[in-house]
């Protein structure tokens, strides 16, 4: 009975707390002063107290509830507004070095300023003569941060939340904005009744554009695109080839201005869907949320399935030679090896950039004479790059139109007399380097040619002007010639030598020095590709699909390659045998002194038996390599062997296509308004188009207010470029909204 008593007499503690007091845990409760002071009460006992500014007796108690077991870390981070892990730290801190530990250490700089009035003056001074900000750093020995803070161009510090400046500041706008207030990220426009009917295959092409006022969406930056992108004609040329896709929430339209806007933040596969939030990216597109992965793929799949791809490239190209009609007066052509790095068998060609044969699917790029993408086609395998020429003729006369003067500019690998004879028949010109030996041509033949190309630049070239004739040993022109220009060039080679390479052209009209710089400018080109690859995926396996390729298809026949070796040696053994026999001939034809010299007829037949024999040998591998047929059927090599999906690849290559250009479009326009555009231009619009900004929809326009940039010359040059998109007076697709774009000014430093 004892016990029973002792329990029955056993009361719990009361949880009382002070009046006004925030219950932390059970009978534990904080009252916080007027000032910042504060008390702790733990069922009913004042337990731990601290005044106004006493910062180490605030985070003391914190610590000392937690190991009382009186609160949990948890609860002790709420109630003193930090970080379950802040509070860890204290009691780190209290344990290693006592209640000191607690003391928080002085903020700021810890001595005197080291921008003094002159060095301000000083810093001033190389600013204006043009040194960038590390330069200024260097010449005068502080950091770059300190640069900025004597320039002005440091922002002042964020007013605390909750004040009345910050609420100003985060209703997107500014003094001078002239524009009402609009919440930040604010809730989209439902679309719940669509998605129902889109359910249903009831709502036709796809939900219309409908955007919301606000202020701060993430990826506002990306509708700086859409004027240029009208430029390339991607969305009028889908809907001329397609039509339209499926009844769905996702019209074409939509599903494009996805992928372009993918490819534009820097995510241009259908999986960097899955990096970019749906909700962000949906603002912009004018809907609640952005397709995803597997809706991209879907519509993707849908695109390819109509087998159009092909005629979509050519469209877009066809929009790009009537828009810009001067840029297509010459044509470079050049091939491009897509490394495949999966498991199937596809047939290996020879990589350039990686120096050996590799699984690839050949591709043939045109660009224009700035370097700028119009039209590609996936090659043929085993096909050359003169093949591809050949081929691509009657499509770039499409794309060109009758009667237009176009030059088609290609490297060695299109090397052949009888494709030059074609192109010029299909009433083309050409410009190409002279492939293979060439004589020499004497000093006095060379000149010193000064010319300027399209971008200004000053060249200079020794030069020495002539005509070639070509023979044609191959096709139905074999034995006939044709008679080009050819401009020699003298440039420095190794050890002091001068070394001579030779262009040819069937342009008369051309002067020398732009014959020159116009093949050299052939790299625009290779820029782009490098360009692509890291910016656009040029490369990326956009499709897992494949298809068996085609059994019966001619290939080189890898057995020839080695009755070719056999017969290399057997010519090396037999001259072998034929040099050892000589060598002992003459040995026995040239006795000591003294001796005579006999040679049998059984010496003879011996000395001549090997030599014999390596001529059978020789003649056995002549006629077995006669034989072998240099090329067989593929199903007898490689009956595995496949084709990479090329639909999905060439849609996506136009997407890709049109995104690039529509970027080089915007970064072509600094020019004169940014002065580092010749080396910065890309990377600025890239900053542009992923900043953030506010959207302002109504009275028939579409305002876009961006965010300043991170350098206020940035800024300038961005805004600039918002004039010159506000005079194309372009609308958003799908809507009669036009685009207007305007800068927010960066706020005055305090």
């Amino acid at each position: 009975m004892g016990w029973m008593m002792a329990g029955m007499l056993t009361q719990l503690p009361l949880p009382l707390l002070p009046a006004g007091a925030a219950e932390i845990a059970h009978g534990v409760g904080l009252v916080t002063g007027a000032g910042g002071g504060g008390l702790v009460s733990v069922h009913g006992l004042a337990t731990f107290a601290w005044d106004a500014g006493d910062e180490a007796g605030r985070r003391l108690a914190a610590v000392q509830l937690v190991r009382l077991r009186a609160v949990s870390q948890a609860q002790a981070a709420a109630a003193f507004g930090v970080d379950p892990v802040t509070v860890w730290r204290w009691d780190q801190a209290l344990a290693a070095d006592g209640v000191a530990g607690l003391v928080p250490a002085r903020r700021g700089p810890k001595g005197a300023s080291k921008l003094t009035p002159d060095l301000v003056e000083r810093i001033a001074g190389l600013d204006a003569a043009g040194a960038t900000l590390g330069e200024i750093a260097a010449a005068t020995g502080v950091s770059t941060f300190s640069v900025r803070n004597a320039l002005g161009r440091v922002p002042g510090r964020r007013p605390a939340a909750g004040t009345a400046e910050d609420s100003a500041g985060r209703d997107g706008r500014d003094d001078d904005a002239g524009q009402g207030a609009v919440p930040v990220l604010p809730d989209p426009v439902p679309r719940d009744g669509e998605r129902v009917l889109a359910r249903w295959g009831l709502l036709g092409e796809g939900a219309v554009p409908v955007f919301t006022p606000g202020a701060r969406y993430p990826l506002a930056g990306l509708l700086l695109a859409l004027p240029a992108l009208e430029g390339t004609g991607l969305l009028a040329a889908a809907r001329e080839v397609y039509g339209r896709l499926k009844d769905g929430f996702y019209g074409l339209g939509a599903t494009l201005l996805t992928l372009v806007f993918l490819a534009l933040a820097g995510e241009p596969r259908a999986e960097g869907a899955t990096r970019v939030p749906p909700a962000a990216l949906g603002r912009v597109l004018g809907l609640d949320r952005a397709p995803e992965v597997k809706t991209i793929r879907r519509k993707l799949g849908e695109l390819a399935a109509a087998g159009q791809a092909a005629e979509l490239v050519r469209a877009l190209a066809r929009l790009h030679a009537a828009a810009r009609p001067d840029a297509l007066g010459f044509l470079y052509i050049d091939g491009h090896a897509r490394v495949y790095y999966g498991t199937r068998t596809v047939q290996k060609t020879h990589v350039a950039r990686l120096k050996f044969p590799a699984p690839a699917t050949m591709e043939t790029w045109v660009t224009d004479q700035d370097g700028d993408p119009v039209f590609m086609v996936v090659g043929e395998p085993s096909d050359s790059l003169a093949g591809e020429v050949r081929r691509l003729l009657p499509q770039l006369r499409q794309v060109a139109g009758e009667g237009r003067r176009v030059t088609v500019c290609f490297d060695r690998g299109g090397w052949s007399p009888a494709l030059f004879a074609d192109i010029t028949a299909a009433g083309f010109d050409l410009l190409t380097w002279r492939k293979g030996p060439a004589p020499d041509l004497p000093a006095e033949e060379f000149t010193t040619v000064a010319c300027t190309d399209d971008r200004g630049r000053a060249h200079e070239y020794d030069l020495a002007d002539t005509t070639v004739e070509l023979g044609i040993s191959e096709g139905p022109r074999k034995g006939q010639t044709v008679t080009l220009r050819q401009v020699t060039r003298r440039v420095p080679a190794r050890h002091g030598a001068i070394r001579q390479i030779h262009a040819l052209t069937s342009r008369d009209d051309l002067p020398a020095g732009e014959m020159c710089w116009r093949l050299t400018s052939r790299w625009r080109e290779e820029n782009y590709f490098r360009y692509a690859r890291t910016r656009f995926a040029l490369d990326a396996l956009d499709s897992y699909a494949a298809a068996p390729d085609d059994p019966d298809r001619m290939v080189p026949n890898p057995a020839k390659k080695t009755a070719a070796a056999r017969i290399r040696q057997a010519e090396a053994a037999a001259q072998a045998a034929e040099a050892a026999r000589d060598a002992t001939l003459l040995e026995l034809r040239s006795p000591a002194p003294g001796q005579a010299a006999w040679i049998s007829n059984q010496v003879i037949n011996a000395l001549a038996a090997p030599v014999d024999a390596a001529y059978q040998e020789l003649e056995h591998a002549e006629q077995a390599a006669a034989a072998t047929p240099a090329r067989v059927p593929l199903g007898t090599l490689s009956p595995d062997m496949v084709r990479l999906d090329a639909e999905t690849k060439q849609i996506t290559h136009a997407i890709r296509m049109a995104a690039y250009n529509a970027q080089t479009t915007l970064a072509r326009a600094l020019a004169g308004h940014y002065a580092r555009a010749g080396d910065e231009a890309y990377a600025l619009i890239r900053e542009a188009l992923t900043t953030s900004g506010d959207i302002h929809p109504g009275n028939g326009e579409l305002l876009i207010r961006l965010d300043p940039l991170t350098a206020p010359r940035r800024t300038q040059a961005l805004a600039a470029l918002c004039d010159q998109l506000n005079q194309a007076q372009a609308c958003y697709p799908g809507t009669d909204l036009v685009l207007r774009y305007e800068v927010k000014s960066r706020p005055t430093p305090a």
